[in-house]
């Protein structure tokens, strides 16, 4: 009778264990992105810059942490102080299993890279469903002799263009400039015919800040046709100021300035000074990232209610062609250091939890939050109204640096903007991108410029602006150029061409 009962007993823990190793092996959605085995966690330790003023709470990391199967430590370091931690982080071998630098510190490190200090993922990204739809393209600007070591946070290609005061442009008769000429129209009528009817000499057409590339210059310059940094003549390449495009640039910006249409100081003017003077009803042409109209409306409308903006990207060259310079297509990239990640397959742990925050809800995750808490849906796309937007940029803003891709990759909703112009900017990025002027130098090697860029940049920029603000005439300028060459140009050229003929 007891042998009976064992019997009963045995094949009633044989058939319990039968039905939980059947639910065991069914999973579920979560268990599919764990990046863990069985029930082992896995640390994954990330720095992260940060561009807020205080450190997020833990909401969303233990909403990714949950989703994933991962310990996540986070080292939230001030954006203005991240590229000297990082640095020191190499400096004494304390990096982490996940490093985001931007492109300056990318170059630094291809040294490192070279020297095999960080994992080659290339080969992986194609085990993962989410990371192997990563831009083809932006990859190829990535590639370390050509292989391939980070992912990327995507970035539109250009978000160039204009914004200007649609309000001046409708009391003038004026419609958005389709080139160089119109827009200089604009300017001078900015500038010299009353467009906001008070009577006074008090409105400036353009309004322009320091820095080149963030200025009007680059932008302006791209519309001419000039190369975006280097481009190729007669098979060799060459930096953009020894283009003619560049010359005939730098005379349209001169007679700007000199006939007054311009702030007169600009090259040492901020973006905060230059957009407050958009804000304020001083300027009336604003050239650089379309974007920037929904800070600007927000805070004009509070002081002229009947303010009226508008943006444009399509400006066409002296050549009756458009073309605008193009960024590489990522704001950051992701590094995997092998001091930190020492075997194949953890690294294939930290790849799975990106390949987590590829896919659509990883990525509405960290850029959008928590939906009906942090935004609302609006036909089809995020919207971020005044009832979240306190909370979102306290517990989500911080984490949109882990973003990998873009959302035509991750397939993430795009944001809805109720103010027109600023919606419309999104749709001029997309268009951009059929026009965009790329930097042929991007993933080639000088070391000269890496060791003297910084110093050689200065001659160029310093005589670009003593042009247009009229120190210095045409013989000046070409007398700055040889002085670049000698100074170490000459070298950048050939150890360019060098790499470029490999």
């Amino acid at each position: 009778m007891k042998d009976k009962k064992l019997v009963v007993q045995l094949s009633f823990l044989f058939l319990m264990f039968l039905v939980l190793s059947a639910c065991n092996s069914s999973g579920d959605v979560s268990s599919e992105n764990n990046t863990g085995e069985g029930d082992e966690r896995y640390e994954i330790t990330v720095m992260v810059p940060l561009h807020t003023a205080e450190v997020p709470n833990d909401r969303i990391e233990k909403e990714m942490e949950k989703a994933t199967g991962v310990d996540l430590t986070i080292s939230w370091i001030p954006a203005s102080t991240y590229d000297e931690r990082v640095n020191t982080a190499f400096a004494t071998d304390t990096l982490p299993h996940v490093l985001p630098i931007g492109q300056g510190t990318f170059v630094q490190f291809k040294d490192a890279i070279q020297d095999d200090q960080f994992w080659e993922i290339g080969p992986y990204l194609d085990e993962f469903e989410n990371l192997s739809k990563l831009n083809e393209d932006i990859l190829a600007n990535q590639l370390v002799d050509d292989k391939l070591y980070s992912i990327y946070m995507g970035r539109p290609r250009s978000r160039a263009g204009i914004i200007y005061r649609k309000d001046w442009a409708d009391n003038l008769g004026l419609s958005a400039p389709t080139n160089t000429d119109e827009l200089y129209e604009m300017i001078r009528a900015f500038t010299e015919e009353d467009p906001n009817g008070t009577g006074s000499n008090d409105t400036l057409g353009l309004v322009d800040r320091t820095t080149l590339t963030g200025g009007s210059f680059k932008t302006v310059s791209s519309w001419f046709g000039t190369p975006n940094k280097w481009g190729e003549k007669d098979g060799e390449l060459l930096p953009e100021f020894m283009f003619p495009e560049y010359k005939e640039t730098l005379e349209y910006l001169r007679k700007i300035h000199s006939n007054g249409y311009v702030n007169q100081d600009f090259p040492v003017t901020s973006k905060n000074d230059q957009v407050g003077m958009m804000v304020n009803g001083t300027g009336g042409v604003y050239v650089g990232t379309m974007g920037d109209v929904q800070s600007m409306y927000n805070d004009a409308k509070n002081l002229n209610p009947d303010v009226e903006f508008d943006v444009h990207n399509y400006i066409e060259g002296p050549n009756g062609e458009y073309g605008v310079f193009s960024n590489p297509g990522f704001g950051s990239l992701v590094l995997f250091p092998k001091s930190a990640i020492e075997t194949e397959d953890e690294l294939k742990k930290v790849l799975s939890f990106f390949d987590y925050l590829m896919t659509p809800e990883g990525a509405n995750l960290i850029i959008w939050g928590e939906e009906g808490e942090h935004y609302e849906v609006i036909d089809g796309k995020a919207s971020v109204t005044e009832e979240y937007e306190n909370l979102h940029d306290i517990e989500v803003k911080p984490y949109s640096s882990f973003e990998i891709g873009e959302a035509a990759t991750n397939d993430r909703y795009e944001g809805f903007y109720s103010y027109e112009p600023r919606a419309k900017a999104e749709e001029l990025y997309i268009d951009n991108d059929q026009y965009l002027i790329e930097d042929p130098t991007f993933t080639l090697t000088s070391d000269t410029y890496l060791r003297d860029g910084g110093r050689l940049d200065g001659i160029i920029e310093d005589a670009t602006y003593n042009f247009i603000i009229g120190q210095i005439d045409e013989s000046g300028f070409d007398a700055e150029v040889e002085r670049w060459k000698n100074e170490g140009g000459d070298k950048v050229i050939a150890e360019y061409n060098e790499a470029y003929q490999q």
